[in-house]
């Protein structure tokens, strides 16, 4: 009685069909293509970010060179470091209170200080700096 049992079970009915297994292989090519095309995202992403804290990183680096309070050239000053390039300008800053006498010991600037990669990305620090008047 068991053998019958058993060879009714390994009948035409048992196993997966054709279309069954190559519906499950489909299934799992959809999801490896879409695992494969977030990790691409997330690639992307990681080096876009590492790029802009390169970026980041250097014009800080230039930011903290820069003397306090001492005048910069006119026309800014511009350089390379870790393979970027860089670029200071100053200019005065727009609704600055200068009293009319000349009394102002301390005269705002904008300080913009721009760092582009290799590849073209740019970062642009804007900041106010005080500058003493010169006599």
């Amino acid at each position: 009685m068991c053998r019958a049992a058993r060879s009714e079970s390994a009948g035409p009915t048992a196993g997966f069909t054709i279309i069954e297994v190559l519906v499950a292989i489909a299934v799992v090519a959809v999801v490896l293509s879409s695992i494969g095309a977030l990790m691409a995202t997330t690639t992307r992403g990681v080096g876009s970010m590492e790029q802009h804290v390169v970026l980041m990183e250097t014009a800080r680096t230039i930011a903290a060179g820069l003397r306090s309070r001492e005048p910069l050239a006119s026309g800014g000053l511009s350089g390379e470091m870790y393979g970027n390039r860089w670029r200071i300008a100053t200019s005065p800053v727009a609704d600055s209170p200068v009293l009319p006498d000349a009394r102002a010991t301390w005269i705002p600037q904008m300080m913009t200080i721009r760092v582009q990669s290799p590849s073209g990305a740019t970062v642009d620090i804007k900041t106010v700096r005080l500058q003493r008047r010169q006599q």
